[in-house]
Formats: structure tokens, sequence, C-alpha cells
């Protein structure tokens, strides 16, 4: 490991959390997990009750809020306690993509580049503001799952793939890619991967949690923001989800809610089995990355919930692929993706919510077209235009 690495990864930890963990109050922490997290730091057992939706993440962080709190911390140092390790995660898949970078010869500058972008992301700024870590946390295992199983590391594979798919229930379409990028033991994988899963969620389960999972699995709710493909079906009430007014705010159609997540993960099945029949003999190792960002890209553009932070996972995936299996160029595709994100979920938030489905769309649409040709037809190049004939002059 380069210390120069080591040195930006620290520093792109130290920069995101400096900036987005200064307060909780109002946040989604604060409203759905602190409840669970205060019972856990006082050794009240009745926090598996309270747990939120993604309460295996926070099983996964409870060491770290006990930690805090019996070191004498407050609120504050505990909610900073339970999110440092979740940035901390994204940086460490930086350092290892870096590392890989450099023993194939790539250049300093695009490795320090990469380890940049997972570390000091500016959307990780913006995710831990609103209180979900966890999404990094999520996004890192999954990712690293799917890098281990391409290097027929079944056994570390499936352990990630469980820890992703307990953290939060998204993992779930990690699990083609992962079965996909290894060549044998799949079922051992899968059965692993379902064990570690079921230990963690166990006490959830058994806790009264297992309803709020449920739910939050089938259904999205009142939510219904406009970066997303469904946001023209909306009735508009000119009303956010806080009943306050907002000109041009929609309201999901009543049939949206039920459908939207369960069709988010049976869509990673005929995309995955697809990506096999056109790979057919060469499935392509860390190439399945890149199917891992599309389906990614589609949770997010199918989600009528879709919130900046579910881009998180996405660019991260995005940034391994470009990595790893685009030698020939620096991470451009994820600067840009990074910036489209910025601009469209922070700085034109304000705007009117159709000019945001609009602006989402015009770069979230052909991004899932390239990525989908990547997949399913990596020889499909698109003709370019011939120039007319030249006159020849004497």
């Amino acid at each position: 490991m380069q210390w120069t690495h080591l040195a930006v990864a620290l520093g792109g930890v130290l920069a995101v959390t400096w900036l987005g963990l200064i307060d909780f109050a109002w946040t989604d922490y604060d409203i759905e997990a602190r409840p669970a997290v205060d019972a856990l730091t006082s050794g009240d057992v009745g926090f598996l009750g309270q747990a939120p939706a993604y309460g295996g993440s926070l099983i996964l962080r409870a060491p770290f809020a006990l930690a805090a709190s019996a070191l004498g911390g407050g609120d504050l140092a505990v909610f900073r306690a339970v999110s440092i390790p979740c940035a901390m995660a994204v940086a460490i898949l930086g350092l290892v993509i870096a590392g890989r970078m450099l023993r194939e010869g790539r250049s300093r500058g695009a490795c320090l580049l990469v380890v940049a972008l997972a570390a000091a992301n500016p959307v990780t700024i913006t995710a831990l503001e609103i209180g979900h870590p966890e999404e990094l946390l999520c996004g890192a295992l999954a990712i690293g799952a799917v890098m281990a199983a391409a290097r027929e590391k079944t056994l570390a594979a499936a352990v990630l793939l469980g820890l992703a798919l307990a953290t939060k229930a998204w993992a779930v379409l990690a699990i083609g890619p992962v079965l996909l990028a290894l060549p044998a033991r799949r079922l051992l994988a899968l059965c692993v991967a379902g064990t570690v899963c079921s230990v963690i969620l166990a006490p959830l389960m058994l806790g009264g949690s297992s309803d709020t999972v449920v739910h939050a699995a089938r259904q999205t709710g009142a939510f219904f923001h406009p970066w997303q493909v469904w946001w023209p079906l909306g009735e508009v009430t000119n009303l956010d989800v806080m009943g306050e007014f907002r000109a041009g705010a929609r309201a999901a159609p009543a049939w949206l809610s039920p459908i939207s997540h369960p069709l988010i993960a049976l869509l990673a099945v005929p995309l995955s089995l697809m990506y096999r029949r056109r790979n057919k003999g060469n499935l392509g190792g860390e190439q399945l990355l890149a199917l891992l960002a599309l389906l990614l890209l589609l949770r997010c553009m199918l989600d009528p919930w879709n919130n900046v932070y579910y881009q998180l996972p996405f660019l991260l995936s995005l940034l391994a692929w470009e990595a790893l299996c685009r030698a020939e160029r620096p991470p451009l595709l994820t600067m840009g993706a990074t910036l489209a994100t910025w601009i469209v979920f922070e700085y034109l938030h304000d705007q009117h919510p159709d000019l945001l489905f609009a602006a989402a769309m015009a770069w979230m649409a052909p991004l899932a077209a390239w990525l989908a040709r990547e997949c399913f037809a990596p020889g499909l190049r698109l003709p370019r235009r011939r120039r007319a004939a030249q006159p020849a002059y004497t």
C-alpha cells in the first residue's frame, strides 16, 4: 500500500465526516434509527423491536455505539461512532482497488483519483447529513463480494454478500453478479451468504422488527420524488410528503407502492440470465461490476422513493468497474455521474419538480442504456458518420 494512497483515504474520510456529521437533529437517523440506538446503549434489549428496516446495519455497528457510550460519549458521539465506520468501509474499498491498479502498472495519478472518489465523494457528505451511512457500508460489501468472486475467493464472496444482505435489502441485486462471477461452488456460496444474513437478522425477527423489514421491502409508502421514471404518472397535488405547499409536487398513484420494490428485485433475475446467455463461456469476472452498476442505477430510476444517497452504491460500483476493467482511461464516467448527481439532487433541489425529473432522466436514461450495451452487447458499436468525399483539386 502506498503511503500517499493511505493519506488521501484518511484525509477523505476526515473531510466527509467533519462536514457531514455536524449534527443529527431532524435527520432520518434522528427519526428512524436513534430510538433503537438509544435503547441499545441503555442496555435495553427492546431496541430490537425499535430498529428500522435497515436494522441489520445497526447490529453490525452496535460495537461502535456501545464503545462510544462506554467511554462517556453523548448522543452526538454515538451518532458519529456508528457513521464513521461506514465512511471507512468505502475508503478501504478505494485502497483495495488502487492497490490492484498499481500492481497492474496503472499511473499513480489514476490510482489517487480512484481513492479520492471512493473516500471523499461529495455525495457521501449529503448521505451522512441525511443520516444514511449504512448505504456506504452496504455498497462497499456488495462490490467487495463481486470482486472476491471474480478472484475465485468463494468463502470471502459469500460472507461479504451475506453481510451486505443483512445491512440493507437492496443488496439482493448483487446476488446475480456474485454468482455469475464465481467459476464454481455457487450453491455453497448462496447457502453461506444466506446463513450469514440469517444469523444477523434473526435477533431482529425475534425482537419484533420483521413487519418493518417486510413492509419496507414491499412498499415505498407515500414518498414520491421527482428523480425517477414514474414521476409523470403521479397526480399533481402541489403538496410535498410533509404536507407543505410546493408548486408542481405530485402524489404517487395508489397502485405503484406495492409493485416498485418487487419489480426492482425481480428485474435482476432476467438481466442476470441475459448477461449469462450473452457472455456464455466468458462471463468476464470483474466485468460483472458493470452489471451491478446497471442494476443499482435501475434501482434509482425505478424507486419512487429515490433520494440522493441511493446514488452512492451505483457510483461506487461504476467506479470499481471503470478502475478495474477500463485500464486505458481514468474514471471519467464516474466523475461525470458524480457531478450530475450533485447538480440534479443538490444544486437544482429547489427548482420545479418537473425540471428535476427531466434533468435526472437526461443523464440517467442514456447512462443506463450505455451500461446495458456494455453488459449485453459489448461488441456493438454505433456506426460513425462518414464524411462526404472531398473533391480533388489540381
